[in-house]
Formats: C-alpha cells, sequence, structure tokens
C-alpha cells in the first residue's frame, strides 16, 4: 500500500459499492489525480478503512493529501473538498 499522506488523493472502496462509483465519477470529471483501493482485493487497505473507520468497512473513505478524510461524502462535500485543493 503507497503512503496515504502522499500528494495524490487515495480512495479507498469496493467494485459492489454505488457510493464508490459516484465518488470515482465526480474525481474523474475533476480531472483529480487518484489512487484506487479495493479494499476486497486489498488486505492492507482493507484494515486501514477498519483503522479509520472504528473497525467498520465505510466505502468509500478518501484520504487527502493534507490529512483530511471523508467518509461516504455527498457530491456536493467531496467537490467543496476538490476545490480547497486547487
Amino acid at each position: 500500500m503507497k503512503n496515504p499522506m502522499s500528494q495524490k488523493i487515495i480512495v479507498y472502496g469496493s467494485s459492489w459499492c454505488p457510493d464508490c462509483h459516484r465518488a470515482k465519477k465526480l474525481l474523474d470529471t475533476s480531472n483529480a489525480d487518484y489512487e484506487w483501493i479495493n479494499i476486497n482485493e486489498d488486505a492492507e487497505g482493507r484494515t486501514r478503512v477498519e483503522t479509520i473507520n472504528n473497525g467498520n468497512r465505510s466505502v468509500p473513505t478518501i484520504l487527502f493529501p493534507d490529512g483530511d478524510i471523508l467518509v461516504e461524502p455527498s457530491n456536493a462535500i467531496l467537490a467543496q473538498k476538490l476545490s480547497s485543493l486547487g
């Protein structure tokens, strides 16, 4: 697993999650530089998500280079965060 404090946005999710697909679509249309980690295929990623979310596998869990973390954000909240990254 890459360092979550890298310059990229790190998105932990799963292929079956509609909210993950929604978040990825917004990131793609915003041309955001991000890394996708499927927690169903990546044990370290799954552990990281569980650690952040007190044992829950809440996805998407999105880590930003500035240290902020969004869990299951709405499009409006995610778009606001992306715009603040400038």
